[in-house]
């Protein structure tokens, strides 16, 4: 409830009062001292520097017979006042209680309850000064502007602003000021700027005010501009203070261009330059990544600043520079200053960064030895550390010993254990929380998104929607949308979309690059290549997702035309854009253009080429049957082949039945990755189509040996929003009876003559034929057809490559029942419409 609430409705009197009310004839009789009484108390009252020094002044004082006299003791309390304890205010209060209070008196104890932060004391003082009839003057109402500001009691500061309007003060320069600052702080900037713009005449303050307030309030170009329009302005020139705000603005920015022009006005217009200003511009040019200029700043200005190397340390520590985190706080401490408690932050950080546990302690030891501990941020920190130092044990018992654990706490603990792969605990931390913000929601999200645990993340989100009413951010939707893509649910991908829109939340260009990500990954490649092309700034990660989307759904002379579009706006390809553009090649067979862009990447672009690339191009030739092509590569490698290269040589061996050289690869993977299941399913593969059946039961036989298991196919299918899983030879789903019936009906339309050499095990030809009738992609095609209206689009996610037969079974399922089959496997998409393929068969 406003304080000053009945201000507005008192007599008429208060506001016609100009001055004090006179005082009592026999007061101002008996009150009335000498000139010579009083010149030497009053003279000595200036040096009293302590609550004691003014007391024994006091008593000198009533010695003197002058303790009612009202000059010395509105000095008194004015003295009082300027020391700003709270016994000297205290001390203040009791003179003024039993004096007659003045004017002059109100105004001293106002502003020094608002100075020390006693604001409700001030505001009450101002009401008790209006229903005592003293009327307040242009310095009273700054006072009482102050108390509301550090207070932020709006509803009192516009009160106060009715009585400046009242008593005809509004048009005064120290209290226009303090409406301006007055209402920025409290974050009216609307009223302020009105204030600010209505002004006749401004100085540097009533500026200062403005820019400050909109820089302190995120509105950081709206500062800038402001700034800009006061240099224009030839009769106020900007001080340090001003200089910090547009300086902090600029930062926020992370705008070069304008931060030196900042600058130079600095060096130009002969601007006092201080610690807390070096400091500022420090902070500007490592937010705009100018770390050259900053470091110069730096050793220009010394190691003797706290605050220059607290800016210089933090962001080294933002920008994953940890060493050179350390070096300045090594400097700074080898300069004999002593680190506080940002400091130290700044360096358990940096020994997260850097999973240094021993140096992590060392820190930890300085924090218990100075007392730091009782910071939220310092211990938070400390959990964050050792969990990353993956020493969970010590950041669990920091975190129990912590008396006041903030949401923040609470959040570092849970992403701690997320990070060391306890998603158990993680999730009974998160459900015993006391307090959640979306911070929350979006780490134990993430987490289990981090872990595979599609599904389960899905369901929390939808928990925090329905039961908590918590809305979602650009963050909670990455994950969301992260999760929609693994799991291929192209009806949820369009819900989550669909959200996005209508909740407003900003598609800034990380997350549409994960929008753009998921609608490819469901099979809705025209869906993210309208994402894509409506996002604004699109940096090389999306340019990625689009080319890689394009790969996926077979479109590899559009993937390729991106890619030469995105060097054409000249943007810099990174290692990751080269990975989906190969890929795309090997996709579409474009065995000559993906030779040239491999070509390309060190000598057109500067970028080395990796194992990953060198696996691309194995897998381009190999596809196309240039299996020594592939092999020399392989051998004129600068790197040493990965298992991974080897296994896609082994791969390729497989599509092209090339025994001898499948053996070979096989040899070098399991050399580099004895435990790799996938190499000894190839090879068996190999074997199997080669009719080579001992060599089969040989690597079998190896696998059983080894503890490895060849993982079972499972493909998904989402009817009605709901996910149904389908294993292969797997007959539990409750539909199954007309799952089978639905397969003997295919079977008869289609007219389909198995493809027996997609069964690579040694059993008769009938064995064979019910076997790959029960391939999971099979199961879920027949499901889909039973279950879905006719005419719509069935969707399945396999984990593991189609085989031919089940690729020829659903072109052919395609055209006899007029449906467009979308399968997803665990290399691409093939999009099947009317007997045809999006892959032309090759895949």
């Amino acid at each position: 409830m406003a304080i000053l609430g009945t201000v507005l409705h008192l007599s008429p009197m208060v506001f016609a009062t100009s001055t004090s009310r006179p005082f009592l004839p026999n007061q101002t009789h008996r009150n009335k001292p000498t000139t010579n009484s009083l010149s030497s108390p009053i003279t000595s009252l200036t040096k009293c520097k302590t609550i004691d020094e003014l007391k024994l002044f006091h008593h000198s004082l009533a010695k003197q017979g002058l303790d009612n006299d009202v000059s010395a003791i509105t000095k008194l309390v004015a003295r009082s006042c300027e020391l700003g304890t709270r016994e000297s205010l205290t001390f203040a209060r009791q003179l003024f209680d039993v004096s007659y209070g003045s004017r002059y008196m109100y105004n001293s104890l106002i502003r020094g309850y608002a100075s020390s932060g006693l604001c409700e004391e001030a505001l009450l003082l101002f009401l008790r000064m209006m229903i005592d009839g003293v009327s307040p003057d242009k310095y009273t109402f700054p006072f009482g502007l102050s108390a509301c500001a550090k207070s932020r009691t709006i509803r009192d500061g516009v009160q106060i602003h009715g009585l400046i309007v009242r008593m005809d003060y509004a048009k005064d320069l120290f209290v226009q000021n303090s409406l301006v600052h007055f209402y920025s702080e409290c974050g009216e900037l609307a009223c302020a700027r009105k204030v600010f713009d209505e002004m006749p005449q401004r100085n540097v303050v009533s500026w200062t005010s403005m820019i400050c307030g909109y820089a302190r309030r995120g509105f950081a170009k709206e500062a800038v501009d402001l700034f800009f329009d006061m240099m224009r302005s030839e009769d106020v020139r900007p001080n340090s203070v001003t200089m910090v705000c547009v300086i902090s603005a600029c930062a926020k920015l992370e705008d070069l261009e304008i931060g030196e022009k900042v600058h130079a006005f600095i060096r130009s217009s002969g601007v006092e330059v201080n610690d807390v200003m070096v400091s500022a511009l420090v902070d500007m040019y490592m937010k705009c990544n100018d770390n050259d200029t900053a470091k110069h700043l730096f050793e220009q200005y010394g190691a003797r600043n706290l605050d220059l190397c607290n800016a210089m340390a933090s962001n080294y520590v933002r920008q994953g520079l940890t060493k050179e985190a350390l070096d300045v706080l090594s400097l700074m401490m080898d300069s004999g200053v002593r680190p506080d408690r940002i400091s130290t932050l700044s360096a358990i950080s940096s020994c997260s960064q850097l999973k240094n546990v021993l140096l992590g302690k060392s820190c930890h030891g300085y924090v218990l030895r100075n007392g730091f501990e009782s910071w939220d941020n310092v211990s938070n920190a400390l959990i964050d550390m050792y969990m990353k130092c993956r020493k969970q044990d010590t950041a669990v018992k920091i975190f129990d010993r912590m008396m006041n654990k903030t949401v923040v706490t609470w959040n570092s603990i849970i992403a701690g254990y997320i990070e060391n792969g306890d998603v158990d605990a993680a999730w009974e931390t998160f459900n015993t929380m006391p307090e959640k913000n979306i911070v929350s929601w979006n780490t134990i999200i993430g987490g289990l998104v981090q872990e595979g645990m599609f599904e389960e993340a899905i369901e929390v989100f939808r928990s925090m929607q329905s039961e908590e009413g918590v809305d979602a951010d650009g963050v909670t939707m990455m994950s969301i949308a992260s999760a929609c893509g693994h799991l291929g649910a192209l009806d949820l991908a369009k819900w989550i979309y669909y959200y996005v829109e209508k909740n407003k939340i900003q598609l800034d260009v990380k997350l549409g690059t994960t929008l753009v990500d998921m609608f490819s990954r469901c099979g809705d490649p025209e869906t993210a290549l309208s994402i894509f092309d409506g996002l604004a700034n699109r940096d090389v990660s999306a340019w990625t997702a689009a080319i890689r989307a394009m790969a996926m759904s077979g479109n590899a002379e559009r993937a390729i035309g991106l890619f030469d579009e995105m060097i054409e706006q000249g943007l810099k390809p990174d290692g990751v854009v080269f990975v989906g553009a190969l890929t795309a090649c090997s996709h579409g067979g474009l065995v000559q253009q993906g030779k040239e862009i491999f070509e390309s990447m060190e000598k057109v672009h500067g970028v080395s080429p990796e194992e990953v690339h060198y696996g691309c191009m194995v897998d381009l030739l190999g596809r196309a049957g240039l299996l020594e092509e592939a092999l020399q590569l392989i051998k004129s490698m600068p790197l040493e082949p990965n298992d991974v290269i080897w296994n896609s040589l082994l791969a390729a061996c497989r599509v092209q039945g090339n025994v001898e050289m499948a053996a070979y690869a096989a040899g070098k993977i399991q050399v580099l990755a004895p435990e790799r299941t996938g190499s000894y399913v190839l090879l068996s593969n190999v074997y199997a189509s080669a009719g080579r059946w001992n060599d089969v039961a040989k690597v079998r036989l190896s696998m059983k040996e080894k503890g490895l298991r060849k993982p079972p196919g499972t493909s998904l299918i989402e009817i009605r929003g709901k996910t149904h899983e389908f294993t292969s030879g797997d007959e539990s789903h409750p539909e199954m009876p007309q799952i089978e019936a639905m397969l003997d009906e295919v079977s008869r339309e289609l007219g389909h003559v198995p493809d027996l050499s997609s069964v690579l095990m040694d059993v008769d030809e009938q064995e064979k034929r019910f076997m790959l009738s029960r391939h999971s992609e099979k199961l879920a095609m027949a499901f889909g057809l039973i279950s879905s209206n006719k005419g719509t689009r069935i969707r399945i996610v396999k984990n593991l490559r189609v085989c031919s037969d089940c690729h020829s079974f659903a072109k052919s399922a395609s055209k006899v029942y007029n449906r467009e089959i979308v399968l997803r496997d665990n290399n691409r998409f093939h999009f099947i419409s009317q007997g045809k393929c999006s892959c032309n068969d090759f895949w």
